[in-house]
């Protein structure tokens, strides 16, 4: 028998990747846009962390330049001047980006305005006007926000008042995305890999299986919960540390996977079957929940792991902003003083 005749042997040969897509949208979690062609994603994610470490490299120069030039040109102060060339690099990333890939792109707005809603809000339509001044509807963006009571607060508005779509990031408790949910946001990115990270740091076990990872677990409840009580929200897992993750979550909305671990399910020709479904999650026992601003805030802040992860990820991409800064600041003298 031909292997072209048996579906048993042309289903081994396909990777992991080819599989997992007929299940789950596939998006590339990068700024390092070279990388991601040849994986062919739907969508592709960016954060302050991935820009910083793309406008390091030196393919990458010549969006610092034009940003740089863009924000010295609009004038104002030096702070004004580089808030301008931030949103400008971040836009001008997802522009590149998006001659990649067929779907969306995610811009993060700075993670210093994590509780600032109207500082989210603003900042937000300030990107979406640079993506629109550059021929891209907002229909191809999601703008992503910290998973704070005021980033939600922030996406509610945005998602109501302006119709811009946004992504709701650092995402570890059940109660941020209960409150996600309950703000009608278009889509949530819970944390997988972060969450092991803790539980590896902070117990006594420093190994799970893919189905036990308590990153998978938390995941698979959420989706569980959207789907079962039928909220419009989609779920993209990500921040994945190994590709047994990512196939633990096969059938999930979306998973946003980084090239290295793309490159890993590319290789790889185990059988994917998905593990979420919609019929699983109507048979799960969960039941619905509706949290104001003090439920939530005490929901949140009785899982320790979802409080420190949180907090810490905010610092971390804050930190990589204020790096950006400091590199956009160097070049900014340099320009000034003609070199």
């Amino acid at each position: 028998m031909s292997v072209s005749s048996n579906p048993d042997k042309r289903q081994k040969m396909e990777s992991a990747l080819d599989q997992l897509k007929k299940y789950t949208v596939v998006v590339a979690d990068t700024g390092d846009f070279n990388a991601i062609e040849e994986y062919k994603p739907q969508d592709a994610t960016t954060n302050p962390s991935l820009i910083l470490a793309a406008a390091k490299m030196s393919a990458y120069q010549h969006l610092l330049d034009q940003a740089i030039k863009y924000g010295i040109a609009k004038g104002g102060t030096e702070e004004e001047q580089v808030t301008n060339i931030m949103d400008k690099l971040f836009v001008s990333f997802g522009l590149e980006i998006l001659k990649k890939i067929p779907g969306r792109v995610s811009t993060e707005v700075d993670a210093r305005l994590s509780f600032d809603k109207d500082g989210m809000v603003s900042r937000a339509l300030r990107l979406i006007s640079l993506y629109e001044e550059a021929g891209v509807s907002k229909e191809q963006v999601l703008i992503k926000l910290s998973s704070t009571w005021e980033g939600i607060q922030a996406g509610r508005e945005l998602e109501e008042k302006h119709g811009v779509h946004c992504n709701m990031t650092l995402l570890f408790s059940f109660a941020q995305a209960v409150a996600c949910a309950e703000a009608h946001v278009t889509l949530i990115s819970p944390f997988v890999g972060r969450i092991l990270d803790w539980y590896k740091e902070n117990t006594d076990r420093k190994s799970y299986e893919p189905n036990e990872d308590p990153g998978v677990v938390s995941v698979t409840k959420i989706y569980n919960y959207y789907k079962k009580f039928g909220y419009s929200t989609v779920v993209m897992g990500a921040s994945f540390r190994n590709k047994g993750e990512v196939k633990a979550l096969a059938g999930c909305d979306l998973l946003t996977i980084s090239p290295a671990l793309l490159a890993e399910l590319n290789q790889d020709h185990s059988t994917v079957v998905p593990t979420l479904t919609v019929q699983g999650a109507k048979a799960a026992d969960l039941e619905q929940l509706h949290l104001d601003e003090k439920e939530f805030r005490w929901q949140h802040n009785e899982d320790r792991m979802a409080v420190e992860k949180l907090s810490d990820g905010i610092r971390k991409f804050a930190a990589d902003a204020v790096k950006l800064e400091s590199m956009i600041k160097e070049k900014m003298m340099n320009v000034k003083n003609g070199q």
